[in-house]
């Protein structure tokens, strides 16, 4: 009978034990991982415009070096399959709606007079089989494309291969023949494209330009905020605070869209542009990563500093705990 009690009391222990330590994992779960915050959004300075291109087949190709290539094949068809689909009810509807379900809000939106398309859309044959994407680290590091691809490549059996990087070398990328079209958010940089004879018209279409979604750059840092930026009066003032206080800031320096808008930002009496010597006195707390926004996000998490990112990214940051790919 004692020996009963006793196994039953013990039984009764291991329970208490387990379930302690559920709600203990439980809680854990709860917990803040990412101290990295949103401090600043929707300004009208913060507007992240995205654009299609199509690569002109009989573009001036060049190397890495800047001298002529020859016997660069491209995807025409391909290319203009993707761009349909994407300007298509289906795709426009597919890039509006991504996110929401995970995350309670959307995380990228169409343009008003976007461009749309109805064309139809051919099924891929062996020669335009595979697609050769250069897009941003934005579109690719928040899910949009790993969410949107497989729909059309299953679709019409197409292959996507994405060569993802900052807005910058994805125009090199593509430059050298490397891509059939682009998928970038930088309009300097895609109009010189354009100037230099990259891109091209395709049926149905009347501009190379393809701008038709956009999504917010935001302002994040450490959730004590030590610059104040959540009461400055405007991006603009927040990004002086920062420099005021020489308080620690990660940029992409890596001549991304990203990158491109944040030089911006800086008081012009910085002088800080994408050359290094313009912010060779102020390393102590500008930080040049030249890479991209995923790894640049872990680096502000890591470093408790201040990140201008796209909104899409940080929230697939925050649902990865702080982890990306």
């Amino acid at each position: 009978m004692k020996k009963t009690v006793s196994m039953l009391l013990a039984l009764i222990m291991i329970f208490a034990l387990c379930s302690v330590s559920a709600l203990a994992d439980d809680t854990k779960g709860d917990a803040l991982v990412v101290d990295t915050c949103i401090l600043m959004e929707a300004d009208d300075a913060m507007i992240n415009n995205y654009s299609l291109l199509a690569v002109n087949p009989d573009a001036p190709w060049v190397d890495a070096n800047g001298d002529p290539v020859s016997d660069v094949a491209i995807n025409t068809v391909g290319a203009a399959a993707l761009i349909n689909w994407m300007l298509s009810e289906e795709g426009q509807e597919l890039a509006a709606n991504f996110g929401f379900e995970q995350y309670g809000e959307y995380l990228f939106y169409l343009k008003d007079g976007r461009p749309v398309s109805t064309a139809e859309i051919p099924a891929a044959t062996e020669e335009t089989r595979k697609i050769r994407l250069s897009t941003t680290t934005s579109v690719n590091d928040s899910g949009l494309l790993g969410y949107m691809l497989p729909i059309f490549e299953e679709k019409y059996g197409y292959e996507v291969e994405v060569y993802s990087a900052g807005t910058g070398k994805s125009i090199a990328n593509a430059k050298m023949g490397n891509a059939d079209l682009i998928l970038v958010h930088s309009k300097k940089q895609e109009e010189a494209f354009i100037a230099d004879g990259f891109s091209c018209v395709f049926d149905g279409m009347e501009a190379e330009r393809l701008n038709w979604m956009y999504n917010y750059f935001v302002l994040c840092g450490p959730s004590a905020d030590p610059a104040g930026v959540k009461e400055a009066e405007d991006v603009m003032a927040a990004f002086k605070a920062i420099a005021d206080g020489k308080f620690t800031f990660i940029s992409r320096g890596d001549g991304s869209g990203t990158h491109t808008k944040e030089l911006s930002l800086w008081p012009e009496e910085l002088g800080i542009t994408a050359e290094a010597e313009s912010f060779k006195d102020y390393t102590d707390w500008y930080v040049s990563a030249n890479t991209g926004m995923g790894a640049c996000l872990v680096m502000a998490e890591e470093m408790g500093a201040y990140i201008l990112t796209d909104k899409a990214t940080f929230l697939t940051f925050v649902a990865n705990d702080g982890v990306m790919a």
